[in-house]
C-alpha cells in the first residue's frame, strides 16, 4: 500500500507529566513471594514467578513455579532496573499488587511524552526514547517481548495508577522464549478491549484483524487513543495535531509476523542500532492520501520505517527519508500498542 504524507508544520507537543513510577510489577497470585534479588539476570521461568521484592540496582527477585507475574522493579540505581518476567506469551507485564481494576481500560497507544519519560527514567542516556530496543532490563530469549510488556505496564500506570492489569505489547518476533516465532495477535487475549475512557476498541480478536478495528467507537476508530484516552495525534488539545501515526508492530495486516528476517523486528526488539533492519509499522491514525481523501490504512501494518535507532520525526515528510535510520523516521517516535488481558 502506498504511504503518502503531507508536510505539516506543527510544533512538537510533549505532555507535562510527572516523573515515572519506579516499578512495573507482576500481579499474578500463584507462586510464593520471591526473596530480594541478588542476581543481575532477568529470570527465565517458563511461566513467571510470584511477585518478588526489588533488589539492588540491576537485580531482581527469583522466579517461583506457577503464576504469571514478574518481580517488582525500581529505576536503575534506586531499586533494580531489571526484573524477572514470565514467558514471552504469558508472563510479566503486570502492575503492583491487588486484583485487577474493574475499570474496562484495556488498550492504548503509548504516547510520545510518556514513552520518552519511561525511557529516560530507566536510563538517563535515552533522550530520544527506546528505539528498537525494548528489553527494559530483560535478558535472554524473549527479552524484547518481556521488556515491552513491562514498558506497557509502566505506561498504563501513568494512565490509571494501580490498575493491576496484565499488559501485553502488540509485537511479533521471529523467536520467542522457546525459539519459535510469536505473532502479536496471539499475545493479547480474546477481548473485549476498551480505551481509558471506556470506549470500545474491539470486541473480539477477529475484529482487530481489519484495517481499522471493526466495531470500534467512531470517535476513536481513526485516531486510536493513548494511555490517557486522548487522541494520540493531538495529545494536548490546546495545541495543534502532530504527525505521529507510525507505530511499531513487526506484523502483517493479520497481526502475524511480517518478515522472517530478525533485523526487521530490530533483532526481536533488542537493538537500537539504526542499521539493524527496517521494522514494520502500522498507522494509529490514517494519513491523508495524495488525492486528499482518507484511506482505511491499517493500524497494524502499513509500511516499513527507516531503521531501529531512537528518535522522532512528527512532521510528516512523505515517508522515511533516505538515510534516516530512526524508528520514527516517517512520522512517529517508536510508539507501541498495549492490550490488557483483563477487560
Amino acid at each position: 500500500m502506498t504511504h503518502t504524507h503531507q508536510l505539516r508544520n506543527f510544533p512538537v507537543v510533549m505532555l507535562g507529566v510527572a516523573a515515572l513510577l519506579s516499578a512495573a510489577c507482576g500481579n499474578e497470585p500463584a507462586g510464593p513471594a520471591g526473596s530480594a534479588g541478588s542476581s543481575g539476570s532477568a529470570g527465565s521461568a517458563t511461566a513467571g514467578g510470584g511477585a518478588g521484592t526489588a533488589g539492588t540496582a540491576g537485580s531482581a527477585g527469583a522466579n517461583a513455579s506457577g503464576g504469571g507475574g514478574s518481580a517488582t522493579a525500581g529505576m536503575s540505581g534506586s531499586g533494580g532496573a531489571a526484573s524477572t518476567g514470565g514467558s514471552a506469551g504469558t508472563g510479566g507485564g503486570g502492575s503492583a499488587g491487588g486484583p485487577p481494576s474493574a475499570d474496562p481500560f484495556s488498550f492504548f497507544v503509548t504516547s510520545m511524552a510518556t514513552m520518552y519519560e519511561v525511557a529516560k527514567a530507566f536510563d538517563t542516556n535515552l533522550n530520544e526514547g527506546f528505539g528498537g530496543d525494548l528489553t527494559y532490563g530483560e535478558q535472554g530469549p524473549g527479552a524484547g517481548l518481556r521488556g515491552a510488556d513491562k514498558i506497557c505496564a509502566a505506561v498504563a500506570e501513568k494512565g490509571m495508577p494501580s490498575n493491576n492489569k496484565t499488559w501485553r505489547a502488540f509485537l511479533s518476533v521471529t523467536a520467542g522464549e522457546n525459539g519459535m516465532p510469536v505473532n502479536a495477535i496471539d499475545r493479547v487475549g480474546e477481548g473485549p478491549w476498551y480505551d481509558r475512557t471506556g470506549r470500545i476498541v474491539a470486541m473480539t480478536r477477529a475484529a482487530l484483524q481489519n484495517s481499522r478495528p471493526m466495531g470500534a467507537d467512531q470517535a476513536i476508530i481513526d485516531d486510536l487513543p493513548n494511555e490517557f484516552g486522548l487522541p494520540n495525534s493531538q495529545p494536548d488539545l490546546d495545541q495543534d495535531p502532530v504527525d505521529n501515526h507510525d507505530t511499531l508492530t513487526g506484523s502483517n495486516e493479520d497481526g502475524e509476523l511480517d518478515a522472517e528476517d530478525m533485523g526487521d523486528t530490530c533483532n526481536d526488539w533488542t537493538s537500537r542500532v539504526g542499521e539493524t533492519g527496517v521494522p514494520r509499522i502500522g498507522h494509529s491514525w490514517p494519513r491523508m492520501s495524495g488525492g486528499g481523501g482518507s484511506e482505511p490504512q491499517s493500524w497494524i501494518s502499513e509500511h516499513d520505517t527507516g531503521g531501529c535507532a531512537p528518535g522522532a520525526n512528527i512532521f510528516g515528510e512523505g515517508g522515511p527519508p533516505p538515510g534516516d535510520l530512526r524508528v520514527g523516521a516517517g512520522g512517529g517516535y517508536g510508539g507501541i500498542y498495549c492490550f490488557a488481558l483483563e477487560p
